[in-house]
C-alpha cells in the first residue's frame, strides 16, 4: 500500500510525458504547415517508416535456417499487404498478419 504514491506518480508522469511528446509539434509546426519541408515529410515518411518497421520485422522475426527460409515472417508480411491491396484498411490488415505470425509461432506449423 505504500507504493500506490510512487505508482500514482509514475502513471501521471508517463502520462503527462506522452501527452507533451503528442502535442509538442502540433504546437510548434502550427504556423508552419504550408512549409515545403513539412509537407515533403508528411508525404514521403509515412511510408519510410513502414518499410523500415518491415525490414526490421523481416531480419529479426524470420528464422532464415529454416527451409524455405524466412517463411514463418514472409507468409504473415504477404497477408498483410494483400489484404492491404484488397481492402485498404491499415488497421485490418496488420492485425491479420499479427494474428497470422502468433498463430504460426504458437502452434510450430512452420
Amino acid at each position: 500500500m505504500a507504493d500506490l504514491p510512487y505508482l500514482l506518480s509514475f502513471i501521471a508522469v508517463a502520462a503527462a510525458a506522452t501527452f507533451a511528446t503528442r502535442v509538442i509539434p502540433f504546437v510548434f509546426f502550427e504556423r508552419h504547415t504550408e512549409h515545403p519541408l513539412i509537407k515533403h515529410l508528411g508525404r514521403y515518411l509515412p511510408a519510410a517508416v513502414m518499410a523500415l518497421l518491415a525490414t526490421v520485422f523481416l531480419t529479426r522475426s524470420g528464422d532464415w535456417n529454416a527451409t524455405p527460409p524466412g517463411i514463418d515472417a514472409l507468409l504473415p508480411g504477404l497477408l498483410v499487404v494483400a489484404i492491404h491491396l484488397w481492402r485498404r484498411n491499415a488497421l485490418l490488415s496488420i492485425a491479420a498478419g499479427t494474428a497470422a505470425y502468433m498463430a504460426i509461432q504458437q502452434t510450430g506449423f512452420l
